[in-house]
């Protein structure tokens, strides 16, 4: 049975997240069931992969962060602020300030630096988990993108806590509930306001709640948050795009740990921030009485935000999994072209029959990955957010595999992008072939067809014209693979590949690294203590 709770826009939603946090960490409400616990250890274990391979490639942002991170080592736990943590069933006492572990380490540091390098790790990729804010059958389906960034935020909660297994679950899936829905609710693009301003308040709830602060204390961070570290969207913006678009998330998480520590010993920072009408939220969208509620008071925020208690409906189940480095919305147009494969294996027999390929989309999608600047990438950040690059190099690998005898079938599997595919010299960037092919790809706005079918799915469609086949059409392709509406049958397998694909290069024993982060719900707070404690090749622990 699905059961919500609803926070009314002339209330003071930024108190009724807390409260809503501290009830779902304290098992008050049945939560979420096995089904989204497994799911929610899905994505967790994808963005475990994406992380380890960043640091062990040596990606600039995550290393340079890491480094930070160990300027502000904490050998001993702090004992002088004893709490009893939300979710602690023990009786005991635990402390709320000390240092939890990075990625591949034992060595404690602050919180907040431990997060900040953790989610700069798994974001570097851009090959994790997304979401577009959509959700019809509730009405609310403002569109917003995101991503499973902050799990870092719940671990090392549920880390200086003491939570076992299934509780730190149970943070993880509560923190994607918040930022998903906020995510339904509020479009902060439409603001030129980056989305991670969602997973920030998410991650001050979740991390404050597992931590036994109070409502107040909560209401204290989400409200610092909110009024000292807006992030815009210029961050990506720009002819080549550079390391803070992969670390806005880790920072926002950073600031909201910090905002969290902070008022949790007694600094106050701004209430009811959901409805100040100085703030983003109120701002930029202000409500005008009978849009969406008949209870206008004095003050309201711009929507009524429902959030998840019990069952299978919650935000995680309805986001999607990138099967390799991509930007999500090119994943139409990377079904299209492995279904034509599929179909029609011989049109890879010479590059040169190919004579041009036309694809069509909808918006923004057409503005983010067909953004002028992207069309000549120089570098791997905008090289991932240029559909021209990226259907280019899925072709080139196409055409190598189909030199070696490839049959054209199991595309996903034997086309998968990888960091790899992003290097900067002519092995990839700048690969004659991926350049050539770069040239004849017509990348186009769909038009309102298209618009209109968008955030349900991914409305794409690929049509190519070949010497000997003649014209050739890949139909409306809606849900890739990895979207949550898509047939799943396949989706574990890919999962899997995509995990070692991964870690293959960046750990001794990738089987062992699998067992180390899954069955989490059975998982003591012990192993949870220890959960990053594995080598990376490369990187100092």
């Amino acid at each position: 049975m699905n059961q919500f709770i609803t926070l009314p826009c002339d209330t003071n939603q930024t108190r009724g997240i807390a409260q809503y946090a501290i009830d779902m960490v304290q098992g008050r409400y049945p939560g979420p069931n096995d089904r989204v616990l497994n799911r929610t250890e899905q994505f967790h274990l994808d963005s475990i992969a994406c992380g380890v391979s960043a640091l062990a490639a040596g990606a600039n942002a995550p290393t340079v962060l890491r480094r930070e991170a160990l300027e502000y080592c904490i050998p001993e736990r702090r004992t002088d602020i004893p709490v009893r943590p939300a979710g602690n069933k023990d009786g005991q006492d635990y402390p709320s300030y000390g240092g939890v572990p990075m990625f591949g380490s034992t060595v404690r540091v602050a919180p907040e630096k431990a997060v900040l390098a953790c989610s700069s790790a798994v974001r570097e990729w851009d090959s994790n988990g997304t979401n577009f804010g959509y959700n019809p059958e509730r009405g609310a389906t403002a569109g917003e993108f995101g991503h499973n960034d902050f799990y870092p935020v719940a671990v090392a909660a549920a880390q200086l806590a003491g939570l076992d297994g299934r509780q730190t679950l149970v943070a993880m899936t509560v923190l994607d509930e918040i930022r998903g829905r906020l995510a339904e609710v509020f479009a902060l693009k439409n603001h030129k306001i980056d989305h991670v301003v969602h997973g920030a308040i998410a991650s001050a709830a979740v991390y404050g709640a597992v931590l036994g602060a109070s409502i107040e204390q909560i209401e204290s961070a989400i409200g610092l948050v909110v009024a000292h570290y807006i992030p815009f969207r210029a961050i990506r913006h720009g002819h080549q795009l550079s390391d803070s678009k992969g670390a806005s998330a880790a920072i926002s998480a950073e600031v909201a740990v910090l905002s969290m520590r902070r008022a949790m010993r007694d600094f106050v920072g701004p209430a009811d921030i959901l409805r100040n009408p100085q703030a983003i939220f109120c701002l930029f969208e202000p409500p005008a009485p009978g849009s969406g509620t008949t209870r206008l008071t004095r003050l309201a925020s711009p929507f009524d935000l429902a959030l998840a208690v019990e069952g299978d409906d919650f935000a995680v189940m309805g986001m999607h999994f990138k099967l390799g480095l991509y930007e999500h919305q090119s994943a139409g147009a990377i079904q299209g072209i492995i279904d034509l494969i599929a179909r029609q294996p011989a049109l890879l027999d010479n590059v040169d029959d190919l004579k041009d390929m036309q694809i069509l989309i909808y918006e923004p999608a057409f503005s983010i990955i067909g953004d002028p600047a992207k069309r000549d990438p120089h570098t791997r950040q905008s090289a991932d957010h240029s559909m021209l690059y990226i259907v280019a190099t899925l072709l080139r690998k196409a055409y190598e595999a189909r030199q070696a005898g490839w049959d054209g079938q199991d595309g996903w599997r034997r086309l998968m992008l990888s960091p790899a595919d992003y290097a900067e010299d002519e092995s990839a960037l700048f690969h004659p072939l991926t350049r050539k092919l770069m040239q004849r790809i017509d990348f186009r706005h769909g038009g309102s067809e298209y618009d209109r079918r968008y955030p349900d799915g991914i409305p794409t469609t690929v049509e190519l014209s070949h010497a000997k086949l003649g014209k050739l059409t890949s139909g409306l392709v809606m849900y890739p693979q990895g979207h949550a509406r898509a047939d799943a049958r396949q989706l574990a397998a890919l999962l899997d590949h995509k995990f070692r694909r991964l870690t293959g290069p960046a750990v001794e024993d990738a089987d062992a690294l699998v067992q180390q982060f899954t069955g989490l719900a059975k998982k003591r707070p012990e192993d949870i203590a220890e959960l990053y404690d594995f080598q990376i090749r490369g990187v100092s622990p």
